[in-house]
């Protein structure tokens, strides 16, 4: 036992009948190192990109309480990474120690991705964006380079325009050999009418491109350059310190659930846009928001096409409202004045007081993806799309409750150990912590086995069909992916 009561990850692994893979964890980019290889690889614009995107959090921190609150800028996270725990620090800046300690941490496969480089996508000035994701992308695979059997890095692909992105997309994986990338999903935007008529203003105010549902751009040129190339998109994006999360004065506040809002915004529009429906082969991957939002949406999936299908939507359409049976209740019920008005057929078109159905080609909200039963809607989100969950989140165990997900589903967890942030003391801890939801009786082996294994082998290679090759769990991921997938 550790000191905190946690079982030995060597020793808990040891009991397993299978490998673990951790599908998001995390290393440091050491900045003085990677500042100078930037410069190599990119030049000026990669590293004042690079300046720009380390800039944002210490910014925020120079301001006061007071000046952030009049700029509404949102206080970010200080004392962010792993300290006293040297160890940890050291294991996250160097990639070929974590190498060496993955045993002790009960692992046997790791998918890194970024820190300072999780934001690299969003840069808003195209040279710098372009730039510094095509020198992260070289510096990544360089550092990581020889430590394949076991550690892969992510790639980090820019999606301001569908263009950019499938220029990054061969580059890494033709080029570089990524078998692994990371999708930008919440792309900031400027507002069209603002820009015409007062474009000074336009500067300050954006909205936020969810990419699958009324972008101006077509991404299904990358969806198809993704099952050309062989891989599955992942997302990792935030929303912390925008919107309803920017708060001036607790990070805490701006932090807790922006990995699973914006998960749940980018989900929403892939699946309602149509996307798993035109590209069936593809996985999906929204990284370190956990699952309970995930439940949440499939449920409200299927509820809300239940009640705004085509065909039940008719039920509140104004034309169907018998108003001279209506007008015998309002004179046995109402008062005399909802009586007249009744009789004048005034406010009768609902709560929105309009028949206008606001210009839309197709009334059924779900016609991208036509559903014709709430079964389409399982067998379009549920194998499409995983998510990363941390190993203290305990509502990780509602992805495998075939009682509470309708239809008896089961989502795809994907073990995502977040090694080298903060919300990680000790990195050794992180397996014996998964398995806390087996101690409880919250899920059993088999659900345990999918969470730390199976759905990251599914994830990947159902798509990346040699994603595994040369590595120590090839073997063991072939009879898994050969052995097909259980059922949802």
């Amino acid at each position: 036992m550790t000191s905190n009561g946690h079982m030995d990850a060597r020793k808990l692994h040891a009991r397993l009948n299978h490998p673990i893979i951790d599908a998001d964890g995390h290393w440091i980019e050491y900045t003085p190192v990677m500042r100078e290889e930037f410069r190599r690889i990119g030049g000026d614009a990669a590293v004042e990109g690079l300046a720009t995107a380390t800039q944002r959090v210490p910014n925020s921190l120079k301001m006061s309480v007071a000046e952030r609150a009049r700029k509404r800028v949102g206080m970010e996270a200080f004392w962010s990474s792993p300290s006293e725990n040297v160890l940890d620090r050291a294991t996250a800046m160097l990639p070929r120690l974590m190498y060496e300690r993955l045993d002790d941490l009960g692992i046997d496969f790791s998918v890194v991705y970024p820190t300072a480089g999780l934001s690299f996508h969003r840069l808003q000035d195209t040279r710098q964006r372009r730039a510094i994701c095509r020198s992260y992308n070289v510096f990544a695979a360089d550092q990581f380079r020889g430590l394949s059997d076991r550690i892969i890095p992510a790639a980090i692909i820019p999606m301001y325009t569908p263009e950019e992105a499938i220029e990054e997309l061969e580059f890494a994986v033709k080029q570089l050999g990524y078998k692994v990338v990371m999708i930008g999903g919440l792309m900031r935007r400027r507002v069209s009418a603002l820009e015409e008529e007062a474009p000074d203003a336009s500067k300050l105010v954006e909205w936020y491109d969810v990419i699958g549902l009324d972008s101006p751009h077509d991404y299904d040129p990358v969806w198809a350059k993704c099952r050309e190339l062989k891989v599955a998109p992942s997302f990792h994006n935030g929303a912390r310190s925008i919107l309803l999360r920017n708060s001036p004065s607790n990070f805490c506040y701006n932090h807790i659930g922006h990995f699973a809002s914006a998960g749940h915004a980018v989900a929403k529009a892939m699946f309602l846009g149509g996307v798993t429906r035109r590209f069936p082969d593809l996985n999906f991957a929204f990284l370190e928001g956990g699952v309970g939002w995930a439940c949440m949406l499939y449920a409200d999936l299927i509820g809300h096409w239940e009640k705004r299908n085509r065909q039940a939507i008719e039920s509140t359409n104004p034309s169907k409202l018998d108003r001279a049976r209506l007008l015998e209740f309002a004179r046995k019920y109402g008062s005399e004045a909802a009586a007249e008005a009744v009789s004048r057929g005034e406010g009768l078109e609902g709560d929105s007081n309009s028949k206008l159905t606001g210009g839309l080609e197709d009334l059924d909200d779900y016609f991208r993806c036509k559903i014709e039963t709430k079964r389409d809607i399982k067998e379009l989100f549920v194998p499409r799309f995983y998510f990363g969950c941390e190993a203290d989140d305990p509502t990780n165990a509602w992805a495998f409750n075939r009682k509470a997900n309708p239809m008896g589903a089961r989502l795809n967890a994907l073990f995502s150990s977040d090694v080298g942030h903060f919300d990680v003391p000790d990195m050794a801890d992180v397996v014996p912590e998964a398995y806390e939801l087996v101690e409880h009786g919250l899920i059993d082996d088999n659900d345990f086995r999918d969470f730390m294994f199976t759905n990251a082998v599914r994830f990947w290679a159902e798509v990346t069909l040699d994603c595994f090759r040369s590595t120590v769990v090839e073997k063991a991921a072939g009879e898994a992916l050969g052995q097909g997938a259980r059922v949802a």
